[in-house]
């Protein structure tokens, strides 16, 4: 049987007759069966990978600190042309 399939054990909205009612520890564990089934499916990346995510992320965060610089640099440019103060 397939991890995404139901099985039976999930609280139905509403009542729907055919599946059970889980108690509040039920719910509980539940959970945690959900949550230990999804860690599974989880897949560490190499350390090739990691690098070249961790170097894709910083590229990226430079940029956009470059972006945000050049709009605050513009508008306080704009702002003292508009209200005379000098810089």
């Amino acid at each position: 049987m397939d991890q995404d399939e139901p099985r039976g054990e999930i609280v139905a909205a509403g009542g729907a007759a055919g599946v059970k009612r889980l108690g509040f520890f039920g719910r509980i564990a539940l959970f945690f069966r959900q949550v230990i089934g999804e860690l599974r499916k989880v897949v560490t990346p190499t350390r090739k990978e990691l690098f070249k995510f961790t170097g894709v992320v910083l590229v990226f965060v430079v940029i956009v600190m470059a972006f945000v610089y050049g709009l605050d640099t513009a508008f306080s440019w704009l702002t003292a042309q508009v209200f005379g103060v000098p810089q």
